[in-house]
């Protein structure tokens, strides 16, 4: 291979190769300043957002690292969900399958037979890709030896945080070598973070992405004003105006994603779902289908907008605005990956209009649409003020009827009748507006 832009970063020809097979031509921002220091063994906090390439950003020098000569465990990588774990256990094998040496990689997550992975522990894989509850058994157990590890990945750490597993990170952490190269990567650094942040990390350095764009550039943002009371019937519409390779839909919770997948489903659609609720094996099986296509439809809370990578996303669907709206972020960065395109389209009710407000001072590209018998089109601008006319309106002339008017007429009588007149119009104008 001649001149791969990933050669620039003087990791192992079979990395590049495996880069090259994934079809990536340029890194991204996040892997251009990330894997020079991660390969200094410098430890780092990582700041981006979904899509810019961060699990390529650690896993490659992180990998290029480990030696396969040594019988021990060199790296391990916690992650909050059994999806996103099995997702970077298949991203880590997958680059180094056509390694000239033997790189062990064992994943380790909750619902599965404990006693099997006692025993698969033992054997010092060199790489160990869980879930933190499942890594601090094994590690307390002492059936996984972490002292002589010498690089702890903590993804998606604010998830962890949300979650309550930075304790069982903080346990595990708490058995590596005091020199412990310790990597965070996280889409927001919640201030309750920083105390396991200082706890571990001596003088890290701190990576934010700079880009402008805080989802992809081929994605399109539409939204479409609703009311609540028919919200489930749009949704329906929505999901039939177009043949969408894949549509993620997303809930703000699972009692809601449960009554979103029966009502599409008893519309006939082939909707699949994936939510905390459902069993280890339940949501194992869920993922294999839907990865086989056998949906059109998925209904999802917000752990798969950051705990799973569905491929291949062609449209993204809230049913409302997360009250989070970095959630948004995450949700629609779920499609118009790559050289793909995308649509994220949002249903807004006019109760929602201030999170709509503020997801627009982010800088996101809203389009104001409307659907009519399936046919989209553009809607009205937001804001869109119309001009008020001088003349009298209906109800300031409902308004004068009201206005007592002296039958004797005084000096300046006209500029107090006018006074009156207007104040009453102003109370009437305050009135309409609290009740739309």
């Amino acid at each position: 291979m001649k001149n791969h832009p990933f050669q620039s970063f003087s990791i192992k020809p079979f990395l590049v190769d495996a880069i090259d097979k994934k079809g990536f031509q340029q890194p991204t921002e996040i892997q251009q300043r990330v894997i020079p220091m991660i390969k200094k063994g410098r430890s780092v906090i990582g700041q981006s957002k979904t899509g810019s390439g961060k699990s390529h950003a650690f896993l490659l020098p992180v990998v290029d690292k480990v030696d396969p000569s040594r019988a021990e465990t060199q790296v391990v990588i916690a992650a909050p969900t059994r999806e996103l774990a099995t997702q970077l256990y298949q991203v880590t094998r997958e680059l180094v399958a056509d390694a000239d040496e033997t790189y062990k990689v064992k994943r380790f997550v909750g619902g599965t037979d404990k006693a099997r992975d006692i025993e698969a522990s033992k054997d010092a894989p060199h790489i160990v890709i869980g879930t933190p509850g499942r890594l601090r058994d094994l590690v307390k157990e002492q059936a996984l030896s972490v002292h002589k590890t010498e690089i702890l990945i903590v993804d998606e750490a604010d998830i962890m945080l949300d979650m309550g597993f930075i304790e069982e990170v903080d346990q595990i952490a708490s058995r590596m070598p005091e020199n412990l190269q310790m990597c965070v990567f996280s889409a927001t650094i919640p201030e309750k973070l920083q105390p396991f942040l200082q706890k571990y990390m001596e003088d890290p350095r701190y990576v934010q992405q700079t880009e402008v764009n805080t989802t992809p550039s081929k994605l399109v943002h539409w939204v479409l004003p609703v009311r609540s009371s028919d919200r489930l019937e749009r949704l329906y519409d929505v999901c039939t105006s177009f043949q969408p390779y894949l549509a993620i839909i997303f809930t703000n919770t699972k009692k809601r994603a449960e009554e979103v997948h029966r009502f599409l489903t008893e519309k006939g659609l082939r909707v699949g779902q994936m939510h905390g609720d459902l069993a280890p094996r339940e949501r194992a099986r869920m993922l294999k289908r839907i990865q086989s296509l056998e949906f059109q439809y998925v209904v999802a809370t917000d752990l798969a907008s950051r705990g799973i990578d569905l491929e291949g996303a062609s449209h993204v669907i809230n049913d409302a605005l997360p009250k989070d709206l970095d959630f948004y972020v995450h949700r629609a960065g779920r499609t118009g990956r790559a050289q793909y395109e995308g649509v994220a389209i949002t249903l807004v009710s006019p109760d929602e209009e201030n999170q709509l407000d503020a997801l627009e001072s982010r800088g996101l590209p809203i389009q104001m649409k409307e659907l009519k018998k399936g046919v989209w089109k553009d809607g009205k601008p937001r804001h869109q003020r119309t001009t008020r006319k001088m003349t009298a309106s209906s109800d300031e002339k409902q308004v004068r009827q009201k206005v007592y008017k002296s039958k004797k007429v005084k000096p300046g009588y006209k500029k107090k009748y006018q006074r009156k007149v207007d104040e009453k119009m102003k109370q009437h104008r305050r009135k309409q507006q609290r009740q739309k």
